[in-house]
């Protein structure tokens, strides 16, 4: 499987009682379909590529044997606190993704550090995708301040090719907004469940459209320009990974909205799902062809 999915931080005050309970359903129902339907193709593996972990030089990969811990958040500690998860990993295909990444020409370092934290990038949507915590997790750093869109694009060929010469079932999980322009602070509270720019909504909503068409070489030919006017949240890098993983413009599938587009404290939220159907591989780093599926 492959998705881009929301990780709003409402969809927690969404679960409470009080004024917002119920706002974010549609997207906690998409989601927790995902985690459905992942269970019964066999997936074994969520591949995550989180725009709140944030990294200045090379790439970095979460590989730790297990995740467990209580977090909350810096950014929201309002809206995120003592939230505890517990999720195996997969250290093998976090060590042969790092392998396959650096070998293309992108460092890229998978860590088994104990202290090494999950950000809410990756605890939300696996919250509602893998609530049982039966599938393992690794978490890729999804924002990097000084790569480039084409590097992750690379990076995303890479774990293709990793997931290939694995053992392993994979979901991938771009989790990130579409549009990120928040709303000033001023203005926050009120904003709650609308967009900040009207420009960005109508440019988010056009991405749509291109996205259910299945013009790939369009979207991506805007990519770059849409992340920087848009804001788009961390610069997009999951959405470069995760279409690089898709075989970039050869990529043949249309997506698939799984929940309605909506608007969040001044950013533009949706979940979509891409068919694998008809994705080629490119050459392992080595020459080799990749094998499996």
């Amino acid at each position: 499987m492959a998705v881009k999915a929301t990780h709003v931080p409402s969809m927690l005050i969404s679960e409470r009682p009080g004024p917002a309970h119920g706002c974010r359903e549609p997207a906690i129902a998409a989601e927790r379909d995902i985690g459905r339907r992942a269970a019964q193709l066999g997936v074994d593996t969520f591949v995550v590529f989180d725009t709140h972990w944030l990294v200045n030089a090379g790439y970095h990969i979460n590989n730790n044997a297990v995740h467990k811990g209580i977090y909350t958040s810096h950014e929201f500690p309002h809206f995120i606190q003592d939230l505890a998860y517990d999720f195996p990993g997969n250290p093998q295909l976090g060590r042969l993704i790092a392998e396959e990444a650096t070998a293309a020409g992108v460092k890229t370092r998978a860590h088994e550090i104990p202290s090494l934290d999950l950000e809410y990038g990756t605890i939300l949507p696996m919250r509602y995708m893998n609530p049982q915590g039966r599938m393992s997790v690794v978490s890729v750093a999804g924002w990097s301040a000084f790569g480039s869109l084409e590097e992750s694009r690379v990076v995303g060929e890479a774990i293709a090719r990793a997931v290939a010469l694995s053992d392993s079932k994979v979901a991938l999980v771009a989790s990130g907004s579409l549009s990120h322009q928040i709303w000033e602070n001023h203005l926050v509270e009120q904003g709650f469940n609308t967009i900040s720019r009207e420009f960005n909504q109508q440019v988010d909503l056009r991405v749509l459209q291109l996205w259910e068409a299945g013009d790939w070489p369009a979207f991506l030919r805007m990519l770059p320009e849409y992340a920087q006017a848009c804001t788009g949240e961390g610069r997009m890098h999951d959405t470069a990974m995760l279409f690089g993983a898709l075989g970039w413009d050869r990529y043949r599938g249309k997506g698939q909205i799984l929940c309605p587009y909506f608007a969040s404290s001044g950013t533009g939220q949706i979940v979509a799902e891409f068919p694998l159907d008809g994705i080629s591989l490119p050459e392992t780093a080595s020459g080799a062809g990749a094998s499996g599926s």
